[in-house]
């Protein structure tokens, strides 16, 4: 972690980069801040980052505004927005209706080149590096990428490494690529490590949505002791235990998803944060 924390002080320490892409009025300031340096102050200052992902197909409308606010509350430091299959849902709408509600960063999380929205803060720009499917590779983004530049969201290139995970699960179904078996870290160290040679800002170690296990303690530092730029770790991750332990092994933005479709795990998005965000002191 603290060679993360060396590299993105140059970042920091410049504040024209801060100054480039998310428009949004608080308290009556206009302020301009760049998604990918929010993050990592956030990392910097927090230990790491906690982002919630929303699928617009599982979480309805009605449930929307008291769901953000609710995660406001608990110190959630942004959310990720999309999901491998879209069936129902309207991904400018759900944006829409999701801004009314945050003034917190809105990243899409794309499944497809379908799930790309003007109305979106950024767009994690995923190469499936783990697979050999060269479609996930360089394929749809040679399509995505003027779309993308069209709706003038930031676009923030991202090494997805998918890990077996106990399921097949859909991301693995979708992009016709054998996931890293859980058991052989140095090989997710070695993708991750091509991807940051590669250029990639962000590795993200994926274990998919509905996982039985999450990406083992031992990958995630076998990755991180490898690597110098931050660590998404999602899939999974089912209680503030499990993610504090991903945080402690070298993760730096911790993302959990379908757990908290169920209503009754509202009330733990609060523990969570306070266990992802160990520069903090604990509330209680």
């Amino acid at each position: 972690m603290q060679n993360k924390i060396k590299m993105m002080q140059p970042f920091l320490s410049n504040k024209s980069q801060f100054f480039y892409i998310s428009t949004r009025f608080i308290s009556g300031t206009l302020l301009f801040m760049k998604i990918y340096n929010y993050l990592l102050k956030t990392i910097q200052t927090k230990g790491a980052a906690y982002l919630i992902l929303l699928d617009p197909d599982k979480l309805t409308n009605p449930k929307i505004a008291p769901f953000i606010r609710h995660c406001e509350k608990s110190g959630v430091d942004g959310f990720l927005i999309g999901g491998s299959l879209m069936m129902s849902g309207d991904l400018d709408s759900f944006i829409e209706h999701v801004k009314i509600e945050t003034s917190l960063p809105l990243i899409i999380f794309p499944g497809s080149i379908n799930q790309i929205s003007p109305l979106a803060d950024a767009i994690l720009f995923l190469s499936v590096i783990s697979g050999r499917n060269s479609e996930h590779l360089i394929g749809k983004h040679v399509t995505a990428s003027p779309l993308i530049k069209r709706a003038k969201i930031e676009p923030i290139s991202t090494g997805y490494i998918l890990i077996e995970s106990g399921v097949t699960t859909t991301a693995v179904y979708m992009s016709g690529s054998l996931p890293v078996p859980r058991n052989k870290p140095e090989i997710a160290a070695a993708t991750a490590l091509a991807g940051e040679y590669l250029g990639m800002k962000f590795i993200y170690l994926e274990a998919g949505s509905g996982a039985q296990e999450s990406v083992s303690d031992e990958m995630v530092k076998a990755v991180s002791e490898e690597c110098t730029i931050p660590i998404i770790v999602g899939g999974g991750i089912r209680n503030p235990q499990i993610a504090r332990r991903k945080v402690d092994n070298g993760a730096s933005i911790i993302v959990t998803g379908n757990f908290f479709e169920d209503e009754n795990n509202w009330d733990m998005i609060k523990n969570f944060a306070s266990a992802i965000h160990n520069k903090l002191p604990i509330e209680v």
